[in-house]
């Protein structure tokens, strides 16, 4: 008899099901099978659940959904071994493993794979590929990482959050001494102002509001509510009248993508990492063009798992401090509705699959 498990199987936009008899996924070639400890919710998974991306993510129906999670590996697909791998290994995944030949991935852009959709030369795990809000995910080598001791497991389904965040300072290339500006205070501001300081950035300023903004300015950031300021008028008093080197967009909201434009100074650099899903904003072209702003947009990771582990295993980038919520598997959809409502200050909500 095939062994099965418990999963979230999502039947149709805004419908889901836990069920416990869905057969458990079998290894290929360098891939690992993984008993899941914990999935940590994003704004993607909101969008994924309401249906925002038919016919992409997922390509169908029924889906298992999760992207950002840890485990330990219970068993080697063929040739595994041969690159060191071993059952009992604990591990974070990531979304993406790209064909490794495409002449993307060859230059290690692998998130852009020109394969991106056909399995299985590309997955995306949780995204059209099965996800891991279930007892078991199969993952590509590729798309897995060491959790070192020192980090407690549950916390590894916050690397890849961080990941993203990391490759968001990356794009701009952060100098030292930059001022940068990050747009939004949920998780992925917060964890961005952190990689920020952390390669070399003078200081993070935030902006935001509400309860969010709070948690920005216990985790000690200098920070703008755009409810009662103007963020660029803020931004050019804590400048010099100047404004900031580098902003970051986590929102992708057509406001915020504006504003992470706008309080920049002459020279300055852009990041969007906020994936917009209302359409297109609009920019102001003549300072882009005039002031020779550059935009950089950020898609999920890029080499960058590996570099962030030892920023969070070392307090540098703070990830303990966003997880405030934790659900049972058969209670997914109080922790969707607890992290999009944002209910009792809610920032990283995790899903426990374990029994």
């Amino acid at each position: 008899m095939m062994p099965t498990m418990r999963a979230v199987v999502l039947t149709g936009p805004c419908e889901h099901e836990i069920r416990d008899d869905v057969p458990v996924p079998r290894p290929g070639p360098l891939e690992v099978l993984c008993k899941v400890d914990s999935v940590a919710i994003c704004g993607t998974d909101v969008h994924i659940y309401e249906g925002r991306f038919p016919g992409r993510w997922p390509k169908s129906y029924p889906f298992i959904p999760g992207h950002e999670w840890s485990g330990t590996i219970v068993e080697l697909g063929p040739e595994c071994d041969l690159l060191g791998w071993k059952v009992g290994t604990r591990v974070a995944g990531t979304s993406h493993a790209g064909c490794g030949f495409c002449r993307m991935c060859r230059i290690g852009r692998y998130n852009l794979c020109e394969n991106y959709g056909r399995e299985p030369l590309h997955h995306q795990y949780g995204h059209y590929s099965q996800g891991a809000d279930a007892e078991y995910v199969v993952h590509s080598i590729k798309s897995v990482f060491a959790i070192p001791d020192e980090l407690e497991l549950e916390y590894g389904a916050m690397i890849d959050t961080a990941s993203i965040a990391l490759h968001s300072v990356k794009r701009p290339s952060i100098n030292a001494g930059d001022v940068v500006v990050v747009v939004g205070a949920g998780p992925m501001g917060l964890l961005t102002a952190d990689c920020a300081v952390a390669s070399g950035a003078a200081e993070a300023i935030v902006t935001g509001s509400g309860e969010r903004l709070r948690k920005a300015r216990e985790l000690g950031f200098r920070t703008i509510n755009y409810r009662e300021d103007d963020p660029v008028a803020a931004v050019r008093r804590l400048t010099g009248g100047k404004g900031a080197d580098v902003a970051i967009d986590t929102g992708g909201t057509a406001s915020s993508i504006r504003q992470a434009v706008d309080v920049l100074r002459k020279g300055g650099r852009v990041a969007f990492t906020g994936v917009p899903t209302e359409g297109d904003a609009s920019l102001p072209l003549q300072k882009i063009v005039l002031e020779e702003i550059d935009l950089f947009g950020v898609r999920a990771n890029q080499n960058t798992m590996e570099a962030v582990i030892p920023l969070i295993v070392t307090g540098r980038v703070r990830v303990k401090p966003l997880v405030t919520h934790r659900f049972p598997l058969e209670q997914y959809g109080d922790a969707l509705h607890t992290f999009n409502e944002r209910i009792d200050g809610a920032l990283k909500v995790l899903v426990k699959p374990g029994r």
